[in-house]
């Protein structure tokens, strides 16, 4: 594939953003795993390392390293993938479960969007004119982790362990809550959560602690924190939310900047009961943790 110089700088962008909310090492990495150059002295930002290290990039590897990231590239064009069945700006979640647990499955959807998580139910959020196996290949290019809901005869459906591979294979967390089925095979490597007795929300909640302290996944679930707080639209949201960003383990220097932002701009921020004195508070604790 030859990329046109406008899709270069649309692909160096993205893989920029993407990557660049990695740890140091990790973008050291990955770069030298696709044979990109790699810098011990740099004194600037991430996003502008990983641009620099990729601007002479052949085509074919910044395609690879692209795919790598969940950049979709399909028929010689290089294009953003928004697939309507992710909320923007959210971290994507792609639930692996039995057409008969579907119900369950939805049900824990709705409760992960409290903790700005958005899923992909395979049996609830295809459209009916699109064939399945592409969206939910598309899906399972696209997401940030994946969970498999372990109810009885998991094992026994062939589409599900495909699910569980390609996760495995793009190197996302892949986590596993147990219902009537154990962990087994690569499963059994995966953090479990037992799901006996427990409400979706309590499942939810469990998964918002795991993502938010994960090493592979703390970072880039600070920045949907950050993002979705800013985007409040009612004082719930913004007390809900700003609770979120109080449990957070790492921190940018720039969400002061944008929290301030937000108390400014926002006024479902500005006005929600104690949310304007949480913020501060925040703000005054990370910088005396500098």
């Amino acid at each position: 594939m030859s990329l046109s110089p406008s899709q270069r700088i649309t692909l160096i962008k993205e893989i920029a953003q993407r990557l660049s909310t990695e740890d140091w090492y990790l973008i050291d990495l990955t770069l030298k795993q696709f044979g990109f150059p790699i810098s011990e002295t740099w004194g600037g930002n991430g996003d502008a390392y990983v641009t620099a290290m990729l601007s002479d990039g052949a085509d074919a590897k910044l395609i690879d390293v692209a795919q790598h990231v969940g950049f979709y590239i399909e028929h010689s064009v290089v294009d953003k993938v928004e697939p309507s069945f992710w909320q923007r700006g959210m971290f994507r979640l792609f639930i692996s479960h039995l057409a008969v647990n579907r119900q369950y499955a939805a049900e824990l959807q709705a409760s992960l969007l409290d903790y700005g998580i958005t899923s992909f139910v395979a049996h609830n959020d295809i459209e009916p004119t699109l064939e399945w196996q592409t969206q939910i290949e598309t899906a399972l290019a696209t997401c940030d982790s994946l969970v498999a809901l372990l109810h009885s005869n998991f094992h026994e459906s062939y589409w599900t362990d495909q699910e569980i591979g390609v996760a495995i294979g793009r190197g996302v967390p892949t986590y596993a809550i147990r219902f009537d089925q154990d962990p087994y095979g690569f499963i059994g490597r995966f953090q479990a959560f037992n799901g006996n007795n427990k409400s979706t929300k309590e499942i939810a909640r469990e998964l918002f602690d795991a993502y938010r302290t994960g090493k592979q996944t703390q970072k880039r679930f600070a920045e949907v924190c950050m993002t979705i707080f800013e985007e409040s639209g009612s004082y719930s949201d913004a007390m809900q939310r700003v609770a979120h960003l109080d449990k957070l383990e790492v921190w940018d220097p720039s969400f002061a900047v944008r929290i301030r932002a937000a108390l400014k701009n926002n006024s479902q921020i500005s006005h929600a009961f104690g949310v304007p004195e949480k913020v501060k508070f925040l703000i005054s604790r990370w910088e005396r943790s500098k």
